[in-house]
């Protein structure tokens, strides 16, 4: 392609609002085109890196036994109100009517849509398992799109759901869908770190994400620092086991639990100060409240409420922070002194009309020493030992882990931190969406059996981006040779018409032999031709001009170190396609 017929979109200046490389190099490099908050136009280069990691997808997943459908992005409401997500998911999925006032949704996902689809033609065992999958767009009401294609509305994904007669069959596809996963990413040129996930509002009993590592990753990964164990997981996952060299708390079992006023100070950090006492001898009280229940949650003073553990414990999904009334009402103080001492209302039982939920981290189990909230204002109490002065029937595990816990694996080595962004994310769905849809095949007795289902999403825009972000230089994007739209970008310095001649005979030859090659023969200077051909990062940079021509040696510069080599034509040919 020359560029007199397929124009260069390249930039001097970054968008107003990119914060990453990838954004940042994808506009200036002429990818694409924002046209409204989290809304982008793929341009011609970045529509072929696009299709060619659909095709890189549609030939792992075909490869491992897929099927490809294709869906509407708008979905029916009846869909989602059989399942119950129409209440359920929050604003990010948009609801709209049309004229017939029927209601429908831009699809965020598709697992209802394509449950409705198998149970239109699904009606024996015999028919099972089977793979059905699309590469097609999403929408997602994003309350702050940002990091450009990372985390935009409208975006293209690929998803499957697959539907098994039993958990054996679901377990081996799950298991062929993480090899193609790794196929798939390998191909792109990534390098990911498959981790233990949360499953989220699409829910199941098992889920895997495949992260990028990069320091603009939105999710935290924490691996187990000793290798042979290989432990890798999601933050949000991540079972909290505290470390013991962190220390326990001193003991007080036979002192006898008192209030004292502490005034003003509520927070954790100013009664420590007050008292000399660590924050770990604290117990820390998180509420929150839906509209029906009210969630009162208990840890220990020094670290963090895991509200994706919470919300998953309690099958919470629109909550809040409990209101100022709401947390009176439950402990008749002000907000900020809040314990398990001598509160008036047991878990079950109703406070303002909504029923209490009370949960207790499991470390809290056997402590004692501790301080807590008084359940009156300007008060805590201390000495306060579970078993005595409160009493957990049943521990859970609340909290957020972080580099220095224990590996929940090997229970042995810290875990260690690192950032990563989501490119793809596996589950085991069960029979959540099958039993609620009714869908039904027949056994070989001839009775009915639910399928259970697994899901498997890509994000294709993401992936690009993401490749953006592991492989750029000051100059520009550095493309893998399976997705850079053009192998050579083809500098053409020639000025008189015999030179210009040899320029489209070498272009005519480089693409006889099946090497895809631009042909920058603008009339432009010859450093805006090498500034472009760097910014938009194809693998080979062929100059050609007079002294070339005259010596029988191009010039030729590898994108990716920065090498120079000066190469026959024979030459170029064979470490192009070696």
């Amino acid at each position: 392609m020359r560029a007199s017929q397929l124009p260069l979109f390249t930039s001097k200046n970054d968008p107003n609002d990119a914060q990453v490389a990838s954004h940042r190099l994808l506009s200036r490099a002429g990818f694409i085109r924002k046209q409204g908050s989290g809304l982008y136009a793929y341009l011609p280069f970045g529509d072929m890196v696009h299709r060619k990691i659909e095709q890189i997808v549609r030939e792992e997943m075909n490869r491992f036994g897929g099927v490809e459908v294709s869906l509407p992005v708008i979905t029916p409401a009846e869909l989602w109100q059989e399942s119950g997500r129409w209440d359920l998911m929050g604003k990010e999925m948009m609801r709209m009517q049309d004229r017939h006032e029927v209601g429908y949704a831009l699809g965020p996902t598709h697992e209802e849509a394509m449950t409705d689809v198998a149970r239109s033609f699904l009606q024996s065992y015999k028919q099972l398992p089977i793979n059905l999958y699309q590469i097609g767009r999403k929408y997602r009401d994003e309350i702050r799109p940002r990091y450009g294609l990372i985390r935009c509305r409208e975006f293209v994904m690929k998803d499957a759901y697959s539907f098994h007669a039993d958990d054996k069959s679901l377990d081996e596809t799950y298991q062929k869908m993480r090899e193609a996963y790794r196929s798939i990413f390998e191909r792109c040129g990534l390098k990911t770190i498959p981790v233990e996930a949360d499953s989220g509002n699409m829910g199941g009993s098992g889920s895997e994400e495949f992260m990028v590592a990069s320091s603009i990753g939105e999710e935290t990964l924490l691996l187990c620092s000793d290798e042979a164990c290989g432990y890798r997981s999601n933050q949000e996952k991540t079972a909290f086991i505290e470390n013991p060299s962190r220390g326990g708390s001193r003991s007080a079992q036979d002192e006898t639990a008192e209030d004292f006023e502490t005034g003003a100070l509520k927070t954790i950090e100013e009664v420590a100060k007050l008292t000399g006492q660590s924050p770990r001898d604290f117990i820390k009280a998180v509420i929150f409240e839906d509209a029906q229940n009210i969630f009162l949650c208990f840890v220990q003073g020094d670290r963090e409420l895991s509200e994706i553990k919470m919300k998953n414990l309690a099958g919470a999904t629109d909550y809040w922070l409990a209101s100022e009334e709401t947390i009176n009402a439950l402990t008749g103080a002000e907000p900020g002194y809040a314990g398990p001492v001598g509160i008036k209302f047991k878990d079950g039982e109703k406070v303002s009309k909504k029923t209490l939920r009370v949960f207790f981290d499991r470390h809290l189990k056997g402590r004692s020493g501790l301080i807590t909230g008084a359940n009156k204002t300007g008060y805590h109490t201390k000495n306060v030992a579970e078993g005595r002065d409160f009493t957990i029937a049943e521990g859970h595990d609340l909290i957020v882990s972080h580099a220095g816990d224990i590996c929940p694996q090997c229970k042995k080595a810290e875990l260690t931190e690192t950032r990563g962004i989501e490119v793809g994310h596996i589950f085991k769905l069960g029979k959540k969406y099958s039993e609620k849809m009714k869908l039904s095949v027949l056994d070989p007795n001839g009775k009915p059996l639910t399928p259970t289902m697994g899901c498997y999403g890509i994000g294709v825009g993401r992936t690009m981006a993401t490749s953006v972000e592991q492989n750029h230089d000051e100059r520009g994007i550095i493309w893998h040779k399976n997705l850079t739209p053009f192998v050579i970008y083809l500098v053409s310095l020639a000025k008189a018409e015999s030179e210009i001649a040899f320029v489209d005979q070498l272009y005519a030859t480089l693409q006889a032999k099946g090497i895809s090659v631009y042909l920058d023969d603008r009339d432009e200077r010859a450093g805006v031709k090498f500034n472009d051909a760097e910014l938009v990062g194809f693998p080979f940079i062929v100059t050609v001009g007079k002294k070339s021509i005259e010596s029988g040696k191009l010039e030729v510069k590898l994108r990716r170190s920065g090498e120079k080599l000066e190469l026959s034509e024979t030459e170029l040919v064979q470490l192009v396609m070696g």
